[in-house]
């Protein structure tokens, strides 16, 4: 599941207890990404509201969109893989998405769609190299000055949960990775 040892349910007291009694009321399993934040559920509750307040002002397609992207390229399948879920359960099928997921700039997104996942790529692959070209590119495809910061933050938001994750070997939840069509998990699926 991870690296470290996380808090057994059976042993979990305080705001971790009430955590896992979250998760598990609400998708009827404790993830692994809760398990993790099991010493530390303060940590992911100040996380929770920073994206609450990140998604409060996107569209949430936008948001899900920028977060796979980001997460594509920040190597992380779990993240890559939750976000696909949400993609194909609410806007696109499995195999538009897998066409999104293996090369979203030719899979018939419009231009504004596929701006938002390249500037979310680069923000989260190498943000030191963003500049005012960047912007513009989103001004260029009709988004205004706010919205591109919020294509911003979802991306660096999800820099930091990604980065947790894969520095602590936090693997997939298996729910997740089987809820996905075959061809769509495979292209979801980054190795270490």
């Amino acid at each position: 599941m991870s690296f470290i040892e996380t808090v057994p349910t059976d042993e979990a007291t305080g705001q971790t207890a009430a955590l896992y009694a979250e998760h598990l009321a609400d998708k009827g399993y404790l993830p692994n990404y809760v398990r993790l934040f099991s010493f530390r559920p303060a940590a992911y509750v100040g996380w929770r509201q920073l994206v609450g307040a990140i998604r409060a002002g996107m569209d949430p397609r936008r948001y899900e969109l920028a977060t796979l992207a980001a997460a594509r390229a920040l190597k992380s399948t779990y993240c890559a893989a939750e976000h696909a879920l949400v993609l194909r359960e609410g806007f696109y099928d499995a195999e538009r998405l897998r066409e999104i997921v293996s090369a979203h700039a030719s899979a018939g997104l419009a231009a504004v769609d596929v701006a938002i996942m390249d500037f979310a790529d680069k923000v989260a692959r190498d943000a030191p190299s963003v500049g005012p070209d960047d912007v513009d590119r989103l001004r260029r495809v009709g988004l205004t000055d706010a919205e591109i910061f919020d294509v911003a933050l979802a991306a660096s938001a999800r820099c930091f949960f990604s980065t947790v994750l894969r520095a602590m070997g936090v693997e997939p939840d298996a729910r997740t990775l089987l809820a996905l069509e075959p061809p769509l998990r495979e292209a979801l699926t980054v190795t270490r």
